[in-house]
């Protein structure tokens, strides 16, 4: 294993995996125990006190984060004829119709995210097997399903994440990446964390926002001190 250099051996010292932390702080502190030789994915962790199999109390959504998440997504634009300059001016990696129905129908799913109109739904609701539990499937709610097809692929490009409450009440979402400086984690966590906040149900009664955890990949989890957010 490689030897820790004097920084990084000071940081994990001084981090304690049981204490709350700051976003602020979280963020300095994932950059210094993230040791991996790739640019990790920062990820967030935030347990809800929901209960997911309600239906007033799904809490799902999508946010543009203020930097991106550091990958490049790939995008498919499902769409008419008619669409497709709009589409590619836009910067969609695939583009078409009839074509892609019959690649997803077989298997095909090598995308991130999938964009198309109302018009063609009926054609890729049928697709639901294959597109569903790969979380691809388009949705009007998280802006997928559009007439605006060019400012869809944008904002998929741009940095826009959709983000659902599991069955365990937890959301999962990566904010960005380790090579990001502390100040942007910190700012793509708090805008995730606030749009979470505002999108509280009604019906969800106690502690909202029950703990929350940074980490990256293959490093420890620090606590997010939650008091701010309830």
């Amino acid at each position: 294993m490689a030897t820790l250099t004097k920084k990084r051996k000071a940081a994990t010292a001084n981090f304690d995996a049981s204490k709350s932390y700051s976003v602020a702080e979280a963020s300095k502190i994932v950059k210094e125990i993230t040791t991996t030789k790739f640019d990790a994915s920062v990820d967030l962790a935030v347990r809800l006190g929901v209960d997911p199999r309600k239906a007033n109390q799904m809490v799902r959504g999508t946010v543009t984060l203020p930097h991106g998440t550091g990958k490049t997504l790939r995008v498919l634009a499902i769409v008419t004829p008619d669409k497709e300059a709009e589409a590619k001016a836009a910067g969609a990696d695939f583009i078409g119709l009839d074509e892609y129905i019959e690649k997803i129908k077989g298997g095909w799913t090598d995308v991130d995210v999938i964009i198309t109109m109302p018009s063609v739904m009926g054609k890729v609701g049928a697709l639901g097997r294959v597109l569903g539990p790969r979380g691809l499937m388009p949705n009007p709610k998280t802006g997928t399903v559009t007439m605006d097809i060019g400012k869809a692929v944008t904002d998929s490009k741009g940095g826009k994440i959709d983000f659902k409450v599991d069955k365990a009440g937890i959301i999962h979402a990566g904010i960005g990446k380790a090579s990001f400086s502390a100040d942007k984690i910190a700012e793509n966590a708090n805008e995730l964390l606030q749009t979470i906040v505002k999108l509280k149900p009604s019906s969800a009664k106690g502690t909202y926002v029950k703990s929350v955890t940074l980490s990256s990949t293959m490093s420890a989890g620090i606590i997010i001190d939650t008091k701010v957010l309830n």
